[in-house]
């Protein structure tokens, strides 16, 4: 069998799959196929085989089709994402369905056939199954790959796809044209395998293709034969009309430089952000590398997304077309570019509401956010919209696939899209909506990006941590990067990167970022900020938990440099972050929060810290001040922690050391470091009301507290963490 591929990978290893029982087989089988992109997208796709099983209730042996479920992705999928079906139950629904079918309810009767797989379901596997289901049971080949590559969804989306079919394939692949997944589209293919016994593959019009064999390495190996013969077709065209300088009708438009464009893309992703998340809060990702320019950029552009997309797997995510903006990068100024996309935002919502007017039935769902998920600009590229990270990156792989549709259609015959009547039925079909409404809860900070200042360590670290659990996208900050980085990594090593094509610099991210920022700097922070709207879009919220602490020297003195050094990062800071944070807030005109850290300390005197005590009572006034002067765009509040010792930065081994000989708290020089921190904690625990230690997670809490929505309407307040400090009771 051929092992060589150009257009796909051949990743089959004998030695693994001998060590494999059949399901595990098949889930191997199917996590290479779903590994390349290049032959099935994310979520798409599906595998099968029919394995003889002991059946639990009577012990004989039954042939059982091992199916993916609904839902997954072949590239994660383990033996749980699978369906088990009894398949001679599954035939016989065949009697069922026609009977329904006779009553003249055939749109009915594909539903109903969804809830009647439950009845055939072997060994009580929980596992719903897929609406593909009957293609792979009624085919007869014992292993089945129904895949959506690139280049096969080419052919089935051209013009004269049946034709194309014929002269690449001959008798190997047959034709069935476009209908709606389900029972219907598995009889007609059942009727085509029948009639055509030699045939091992079907082209789906507009969709896709399956392919089957009796043997599972042979049907691995056919599927991506049958995927190569297309690709390399496509590209023997490709290369005849041009190539890249003539694909989708040539360049009329030339790229701008990396530099100038994320100096615009950080220009308009707040303000841009703010217009589509008008209904609910969206996440960008934005992509601008040499193949999505290109299309940009070129003639037929405006034409190709117009059509919008072919295969359902693709507008499913990407809707029924992307707002193309007819920009010219080197003649317009962003202002023009804002402009244009305003109003072509305000024309996309018309054209939406039209397309659900005319296509809706009696019984379909509200209609949806009528805004894009996709935008394309001309000499900038694409950004993508989702409700996480990793849905935005999983939108802009599908269209992605999309383009790379359209250019293979084009180079071979014509691009077709799939009609709108069908796009709809797809998009607003009942099952679909009742699989939308069994997704769990959104959770309370979900589709809102947070940015944490100090999140390197001690409270801000925990802090990320805090709000990463209820739904937050974290953008871990701190002076020293590498800490922030290592913090968001923490968050992207337990919550995962995303999946989907890599965008440019750090917009193929995941649901945490690190960066690098100097608040004392305006510059810095702008920089910062910038960086995070090319990561994400924008942002919603701002907790500040940096801080200095610069003791009095033994004389009581704190030299002029350290005073004003405690200043310029307890207080100014906090000033120049609020005053950047704002004009991209204003810009992005969705409602958003700003949390300061202050301190215990700002309303008790006490000897040796001076300047520390002092900023911080400016920082609790500071926040009464910016609660008014950025209202009622974005509430301001406060935290203020009495000391924390565990996890702090603040809180060295030395600084410790020297705090435990202050207080007269016995230690010992060659104690360990948590030893002495637990002592020095409970030396402050016990000057408490709770008498307990007060950890960065307390102060998390409070964090959390204020950018919810459960003090929704409280703004220019401190809340104290002090574990009961009499001496700092309001007063």
């Amino acid at each position: 069998m051929k092992t060589n591929y150009k257009h796909v990978n051949y990743s089959w290893d004998d030695a693994v799959v001998a060590k494999l029982d059949p399901v595990a087989r098949l889930v191997y089988r199917s996590n290479i196929l779903g590994a390349d992109q290049r032959i099935t997208n994310t979520g798409g796709g599906n595998t099968s085989s029919k394995i003889m099983e002991r059946d639990p209730l009577d012990g004989e042996q039954v042939e059982v089709l091992w199916v993916k479920g609904s839902g997954g992705d072949l590239r994660t999928a383990k033996k749980e994402n699978f369906s088990s079906l009894y398949q001679d139950k599954l035939i016989a629904l065949q009697g069922v369905y026609a009977a329904r079918n006779d009553k003249g309810l055939k749109s009915q009767a594909e539903d109903d056939m969804v809830a009647m797989y439950f009845h055939t379901t072997f060994n009580l596997n929980p596992r719903p199954s897929s609406i593909d289901t009957p293609l792979h049971s009624f085919i007869s080949g014992k292993h089945v790959d129904h895949m959506h590559p690139n280049a096969i969804i080419a052919i089935a989306a051209s013009k004269n796809c049946e034709k194309l079919t014929r002269e690449i394939f001959g008798g190997e692949m047959e034709y069935v044209k476009w209908m709606r997944p389900g029972f219907e589209l598995g009889l007609a293919m059942q009727e085509i395998a029948k009639k055509n016994p030699k045939t091992r593959a079907i082209m789906m019009g507009q969709h896709g293709f399956i392919a089957w064999h009796d043997d599972e390495k042979q049907c691995y190996t056919q599927t991506l034969d049958f995927i190569e013969r297309a690709a390399e077709f496509i590209e023997q065209k490709y290369e005849a009309k041009g190539g890249d300088a003539a694909a989708f009708g040539g360049a009329k438009f030339q790229s701008l430089d990396e530099a100038k464009r994320n100096e615009i893309f950080a220009q308009i992703l707040p303000w841009l952000r703010g217009q589509v998340s008008q209904q609910k809060r969206f996440i960008g990702t934005v992509q601008s590398d040499d193949k999505i320019l290109r299309f940009a950029n070129s003639n037929d552009a405006q034409r190709l997304a117009e059509l919008g997309t072919s295969c359902p797997d693709h507008f499913l995510r990407t809707k029924i077309k992307p707002l193309y903006v007819d920009w010219n990068p080197q003649t317009e100024e962003v202002a023009a570019l804002k402009k244009k996309l305003g109003d072509g935002l305000v024309q996309y919502r018309k054209d939406y509401a039209a397309y659900y007017k005319k296509c809706k039935h009696a019984n379909s769902p509200a209609m949806r956010d009528p805004n894009p998920t996709v935008i394309l600009i001309p000499g900038l590229g694409m950004i993508a919209w989702g409700k996480d990270k990793s849905e935005s990156r999983v939108t802009a792989e599908f269209y992605n696939c999309a383009v790379e549709v359209m250019r293979g259609a084009e180079a071979i015959d014509e691009y077709i899209a799939l009609p709108q009547q069908e796009a709809f039925d797809i998009e607003y079909w009942l099952l679909e909506e009742a699989k939308l409404q069994r997704m769990p809860a959104e959770k309370e900070l979900a589709r809102q990006i947070h940015i944490v200042i100090g999140a390197g360590s001690g409270i801000g670290k925990e802090t990320a941590h805090r709000l990463v659990k209820e739904g937050a996208h974290i953008v871990a900050v701190d002076l020293n990067a590498d800490a922030a980085c290592a913090t968001a990594k923490e968050i992207t090593d337990k919550y995962g990167t995303g999946i989907g094509v890599a965008g440019t610099g750090i917009s193929n991210c995941g649901p945490a970022i690190g960066l690098g920022a100097d608040i004392t700097k305006r510059d810095s922070i702008r920089v910062m900020l910038n960086q995070v709207a090319l990561a994400y879009g924008g942002f919603d919220a701002i907790e500040i938990t940096a801080g200095i602490f610069v003791p009095s020297d033994t004389t009581g003195h704190i030299p002029d440099e350290k005073w004003a050094l405690t200043f310029a990062i307890n207080v100014t800071g906090s000033y120049l972050v609020a005053d950047e944070a704002f004009k991209t807030w204003k810009e992005q005109g969705l409602r958003g929060n700003l949390v300061l850290t202050t301190s215990a300390n700002a309303v008790v005197s006490k000897k040796g810290s001076v300047a520390y005590d002092t900023s911080k009572a400016a920082a609790n006034h500071l926040v009464r001040e910016l609660a008014i002067e950025l209202a009622p765009l974005v509430r301001v509040n406060g935290v203020a922690p009495a000391t924390v010792v565990q996890g702090s930065a603040m809180f060295p081994r030395d600084r410790v050391i020297g705090s435990l000989a202050k207080y007269n708290i016995a230690y010992s020089d060659d104690e360990p470091t948590e030893s002495l921190v637990n002592k020095l904690a409970q030396f402050y625990a016990d000057r408490t009301l709770t008498k307990a230690p007060i950890t960065p997670a307390d102060q998390a809490e409070a964090y959390f507290l204020w950018v919810s929505s459960r003090l929704g309407k409280t703004t220019g307040q401190i809340l104290t963490v002090d574990g009961g400090l009499h001496e700092a009771f309001l007063r």
